[in-house]
């Protein structure tokens, strides 16, 4: 969350800079939408824009406001709402000079909103991961009477396709694998087959309930894995897998290298 909201603050002293640089605050005016015409007072119709350089200026207002509008729909997810006319007028005050705020004020008013920001997603996250925790011991109640369906002491599901021939990994041992990792919901998050690439790795290197699963089966088997939470990545924010998220693997263990 501090590289997000510093990444805006960022972004935000971009805009002053290069804005000021072009010479844009005199052609502020922007009519590529309703809203904009009717806070911008100086809007003028699209004509206005007659050369390259004005074109260009204009296209880099485009893409701040687009900025600008995903970081507030995002916010607004989180139940942060904050005023369009307001953040329009700042920026335009910036622009010529007449900010009706200190940068000591910027700042704490800044603050504000990153605190604001950071005990939201908290909620947020505590919230979604009490649903998860819900709903992926239901998926793996269901799944545990599936046929062929077998479960550890640990809590890991698993159904065998293929047992394979020869030893079973040992932690030290490097094996390669072809795998797809699904959310309960059937969202793909991960694909070895579309990248054409299997994935090598020593055994002790990932999530616990891969380190378990794959000991079920040899060289050239295949295996379904249903990992709970806490064989998985638990309470940790990783890109596409929401919080206490139960996962679902389809792995095909190709090789396996052993250690010297």
């Amino acid at each position: 969350m501090k590289l997000l909201f510093k990444s805006v603050l960022l972004f935000t002293a971009m805009i002053v800079i290069i804005l000021q640089d072009v010479a844009i605050a005199e052609n502020l005016s922007i009519s590529s939408s309703n809203f904009l015409k009717n806070n911008l007072k100086s809007t003028k119709k699209i004509s206005f824009l007659k050369n390259e350089n004005q074109k260009i200026a204009y296209a880099l207002g485009n893409s701040i406001g687009f900025y600008i509008e995903h970081f507030l729909n995002e916010r607004q997810k989180l139940g942060i709402k904050l005023d369009k006319n307001k953040i329009i007028a700042g920026v335009r005050d910036v622009l010529i000079a007449k900010s009706k705020l200190s940068n000591q004020e910027i700042k704490k008013k800044l603050d504000i909103l990153e605190n604001r920001i950071v005990i939201a997603v908290n909620k947020k996250i505590e919230k979604d991961g009490q649903t998860n925790l819900v709903k992926g011991y239901a998926y793996a109640t269901a799944f545990a009477k599936k046929k062929g369906v077998k479960k550890t002491q640990s809590g890991l599901l698993y159904q065998i396709e293929r047992e394979g021939t020869g030893n079973i990994p040992n932690n030290s041992d490097t094996v390669s694998v072809h795998y797809k990792g699904k959310l309960i919901d059937g969202t793909e998050f991960d694909n070895s087959y579309k990248r054409d690439h299997p994935f090598s790795f020593r055994l002790d290197t990932v999530i616990p309930g891969w380190i378990e699963g794959l000991k079920h089966i040899k060289k050239g088997g295949k295996i379904k894995l249903v990992i709970p939470t806490k064989l998985a990545y638990g309470n940790n924010i990783i890109p596409a897998i929401p919080v206490n998220s139960t996962l679902v693997f389809e792995i095909e263990l190709l090789d396996i290298k052993k250690a010297h």
